[in-house]
């Protein structure tokens, strides 16, 4: 369903900032390639501060969230200024790192090609655990709820570790994951059902089995991870930071000029 997602009309709605907005993509299930018809479009980038919002005495507002109704579909913008994006790439937070990589993407910069071809160099044996924490989540909601979106959020997640462990590529569409790491077989009805609605529930032949195949990816990550090649510790600091602030004089010279003119 992802093809049916009007990416040029989202681009017209995005808000003008003063720093202007550096990327945005969709994330969330059309990015992990289960949205429902009634899903929510989940769009999440960058933004920059003016540098003035940095200098002063009050706390700049690093993180803005704006939510409104576009064709009978709710949208949700979530945005990071620069720097705290980045401290999150260094953080090991995959999540961050999928929204940097979706190819669905709205709206693109150059400091957005920037961010990606530094993707390699925050990548850590660590993001392991960020995938273990949050499948282990969406279980635990799965067991509350009993939605189909929580249990496919939780494969999605291992399969995704799993494979960042063995081959160094985030990839969160979770048909092209079941083509590359051993999966239960029933995952693809699961996805076909997830279409009808988005907080439906797991209808599921045997529940338990189901339990024991979610162990044993947790099992398998863990193994892949202890096996994996990439480092403990990312290599990318250093020049995210001279991207960050390179990016940051740039927008304050232009502004400048233009107060000037």
């Amino acid at each position: 369903m992802t093809h049916s997602l009007d990416l040029a009309g989202l681009r017209t709605a995005l808000p003008v900032r003063p720093g202007g907005i550096l990327f945005a993509t969709v994330s969330g299930a059309h990015l992990y390639g289960f949205p429902s018809r009634d899903s929510d479009v989940d769009l999440r980038g960058v933004h920059l501060l003016p540098l003035a919002d940095l200098v002063g005495l009050r706390e700049p507002e690093e993180t803005t969230t704006r939510m409104w109704e576009q064709d009978g579909v709710e949208m949700d913008l979530v945005t990071h200024d620069l720097r705290k994006f980045v401290r999150l790439m260094l953080r090991r937070n995959g999540y961050v790192l999928e929204q940097l990589l979706s190819p669905l993407v709205v709206a693109a910069t150059d400091v957005h090609a920037e961010l990606v071809a530094h993707v390699p160099g925050v990548l850590t044996s660590h993001h392991a655990h960020h995938y273990r924490g949050f499948a282990r989540t969406q279980w635990r909601l799965f067991e509350k709820t009993a939605e189909l979106k929580s249990l496919l959020y939780t494969f999605r997640a291992l399969l995704t570790g799993i494979h960042l462990m063995r081959s160094g590529e985030v990839q969160a569409h979770l048909p092209t994951l079941l083509g590359q790491v051993e999966a239960p077989g029933y995952l693809p009805d699961l996805i076909a059902a997830k279409a009808d609605a988005e907080h439906g529930p797991a209808v599921l032949d045997d529940g338990e089995r189901v339990r024991t195949d979610v162990e044993a990816l947790h099992t398998v990550l863990e193994e892949a991870r202890e096996a994996t090649e990439l480092p403990e510790e990312p290599s990318a600091f250093d020049d995210l930071d001279r991207l960050v602030t390179r990016t940051r004089l740039h927008n304050a010279a232009e502004a400048a000029y233009d107060a000037a003119h």
